[in-house]
């Protein structure tokens, strides 16, 4: 696991992640402009446009394949938001569901020792669970054996955010053997923790846009509903909900309270410590798309938790080739080895 390719690579977070176990990102692509220049000020290089638009032979070969292929199309939200729309979703929608074969092109064109893939966690569960049962088909017949989990990263950060995550390793290299995902934290630090001193007042609620969303979740509540804001006290609360591309609209999915004023919204900076970015992380876009960056990435800490599995994995799985190990035996030495610091 020395290289890897980077694809709906967004801001970098998964590039960060694996960059932080020492791999090496020899190509990546993104089609966002914005997300194009955040990449671009952090990792000097911007990357390669729409992958539908990349032949797979101007790929590098690669060990590894990193995909947080676009999300939209199965999660509850944009399901909701489409379906009230008459638009169709998942493998339908022809803008973005179909996306995921384009990972598939690539595997088989470069057959990477293994991959990564993330998305939401509706995704095990869209279409009565069809979608997935496609997904996990395709990737093994390619000649993977593969894994998946939903994780929560609230063990890293003080949000809770469930993502699956699909990992899968060449059945021609190494046995057909379980992968271990990472025993997560149980705790990790709280909303206090990541929160700025000094926060300009305009990320504090106005008096017209705080009573709107008063009101909006009081009609709700009397529906016997739960749509309504997430307010957060930092002196009693530990985690906010989830963070979503749809922050810049209003922030009612996590407003900290403040004494004596209304609730304000994270700060772009806060935003990536809730994903687990590193203060040095460069934002050179404005607000509107460093929020949209922030909801759409990975949680950077959970994923290099991940990476260093995979890692530790493929290192065991090819000693036992080498060695000829029994399975009994090669499964104690990969669990000893993956929970080791």
């Amino acid at each position: 696991m020395k290289t890897f390719i980077d694809l709906f690579a967004g801001i970098g977070g998964t590039r960060t992640a694996f960059e932080n176990i020492g791999a090496e990102c020899i190509f990546t692509s993104e089609w966002d402009k914005f997300a194009q220049q955040t990449y671009a000020a952090n990792f000097g290089e911007t990357p390669a446009g729409d992958i539908r638009a990349i032949d797979a032979d101007d790929i590098p070969d690669h060990d590894v394949l990193l995909a947080g292929f676009p999300c939209q199309p199965f999660s509850i939200a944009g399901v909701s938001k489409k379906n009230s729309l008459g638009q169709a979703h998942g493998f339908a929608d022809d803008k973005q569901g179909n996306l995921f074969f384009d990972i598939t092109r690539i595997l088989e064109a470069k057959q990477p020792q293994a991959f990564l893939l993330e998305n939401v966690r509706n995704l095990k569960t869209h279409d009565g669970g069809r979608t997935f049962r496609v997904i996990k088909g395709e990737l093994q017949r390619l000649g993977y054996r593969v894994h998946h989990q939903v994780l929560d990263a609230q063990g890293y950060v003080p949000q809770h955010r469930q993502r699956i995550f699909i990992v899968g390793f060449r059945r021609d290299l190494w046995p057909d053997l379980t992968f271990t995902f990472p025993t997560l934290p149980e705790h990790g630090p709280g909303i206090g923790d990541i929160l700025e001193e000094q926060v300009d007042d305009k990320y504090t609620l106005s008096d017209h846009l705080w009573d709107y969303l008063q009101a909006y979740a009081a009609k709700h509540r009397r529906r016997g509903n739960g749509f309504g804001y997430g307010l957060v006290d930092p002196a009693r609360d530990r985690i906010t909900r989830t963070l979503s591309a749809r922050y810049y609209k209003d922030g009612s999915e996590i407003l900290i309270k403040q004494d004596g004023r209304n609730p304000r919204r994270l700060t772009p900076r806060e935003c990536a410590r809730l994903m687990g970015f590193p203060d040095n992380f460069i934002i050179p876009v404005s607000d509107t798309q460093a929020y949209r960056q922030f909801g759409n990435s990975v949680v950077v800490p959970l994923v290099e938790d991940i990476a260093r599995a995979m890692q530790v994995w493929c290192a065991a799985a090819t000693t036992m080739v080498h060695k000829g190990l029994e399975p009994s035996v090669f499964v104690a030495q990969e669990r000893r080895l993956i929970r080791a610091p």
